[in-house]
């Protein structure tokens, strides 16, 4: 008789619930480059190693996380989180965590789920668009299928939900409910607006779930793990906020900026018929009789497969005074989630959210 226990490497087997500090995580700490907008939390004596040793914690943690002894499951699941990435969501939670006691073992492991459920929509979202490239890395159903790619992001929303268990039932709950949202998210951009919706109205909601949703978890996961239970509403309504600010500035960078700032070729969204704020602006002047409108859109809705008819588009585009109006509704969007952060000690930890806001609305990347 076979012996049932399984070869295979549970979801979070042998992962420590004390994250310790040793030569390999010390190594991760110093490679820590914090994103845009937080230099102000690098230069604090105490704030900035707890941050860089926090941040290493993590990412040590999503590798040990997501390690597997079989080479295939092993290989993909790790695939993105090897390529790196900002970790803005993680860094979220560590951040707001300062507001209370700071980092602790609990807001390490907070962080390492909402980074896991981000990571998992990443594999779902590039086998949906076909997407090539993630991080300048091949896309894992670009190297194994989409089969494996589907099944790995599957595995890594499950690494989070051991993590999201062993914090309580509140934690399962705050990440059920916006993994709820990332899914809703992208069901209804897949299904686009019903007839008699406004267009504009709902890409606000779709990237509200789709990206601000996390964002939102994240903050209130910090305050909440890090022992600052008042702050929690608060970081939950910047981290929405502040989301849909960064999203819409994505919107414009994908047309505006050039391609050796953003790494990708401008226009890339209206390749692949991506809706983007810019654009259903444009067309609402366009069906309000704006003839460059009209022009620009029609370019838009040529065939963008050369890279002579898509620099057209984009130039159309970004010509018009509709990628001004987007920029205003990002600065709007970053503003308010600044307004929305008075209830804040003054200090560090609340000048870095602010500097954050400002860096996702001044960015060119």
């Amino acid at each position: 008789m076979t012996d049932s226990k399984s070869n295979w490497t549970a979801a979070g087997h042998d992962v420590s619930d004390s994250i310790e500090l040793n030569p390999e995580t010390a190594a991760l700490a110093a490679a820590i480059n914090l994103p845009s907008g937080f230099a102000l939390l690098a230069e604090d004596p105490d704030f900035g190693p707890a941050i860089s040793m926090g941040m290493a914690k993590v990412e040590k943690l999503l590798r040990d996380a997501l390690a597997n002894s079989d080479p295939l499951i092993d290989a993909s699941s790790r695939h993105l989180v090897e390529a790196g990435g900002k970790r803005v969501r993680p860094l979220l939670v560590l951040l707001t965590s300062l507001l209370g006691e700071g980092v602790n073992d609990e807001v390490i492991k907070a962080a390492a789920v909402v980074e896991l459920t981000h990571l998992a929509t990443l594999y779902h979202d590039d086998v949906m668009d076909s997407a090539p490239m993630r991080r300048g890395a091949p896309t894992a159903h670009e190297v194994w299928g989409n089969s494996v790619a589907i099944l790995a992001g599957d595995l890594i929303f499950a690494r989070a939900s051991v993590f999201g268990s062993e914090l309580g039932p509140e934690a399962v709950m705050w990440q059920s409910r916006t993994f709820e949202r990332l899914c809703l998210g992208q069901l209804h951009e897949s299904i686009g607006p019903r007839e008699g919706d406004d267009a504009i109205e709902h890409h606000i909601q779709v990237i509200s779930d789709k990206t601000a949703s996390l964002l939102s978890t994240s903050g209130a996961f910090g305050a909440r793990f890090g022992g600052a239970p008042d702050y929690i509403e608060v970081l939950r309504e910047y981290g929405e906020k502040v989301g849909i600010a960064f999203q819409v500035a994505d919107d414009v960078i994908d047309l505006a900026s050039k391609e050796a700032d953003s790494g990708k070729t401008p226009g890339t969204d209206l390749r692949e018929g991506v809706p983007t704020l810019p654009i259903l602006l444009l067309r609402q002047a366009a069906a309000d009789g704006d003839t460059q409108a009209q022009q620009a859109v029609e370019l838009v809705d040529a065939d963008l497969t050369s890279d002579k008819a898509l620099a057209a588009a984009v130039e159309a585009v970004t010509a018009h005074p509709a990628i001004h109006e987007a920029w205003k509704a990002a600065r709007k969007w970053a503003d308010d989630a600044i307004a929305v952060l008075a209830p804040l000690p003054e200090g560090t930890v609340k000048q870095a959210l602010i500097s954050f806001a400002d860096a996702v609305v001044t960015r060119e990347a």
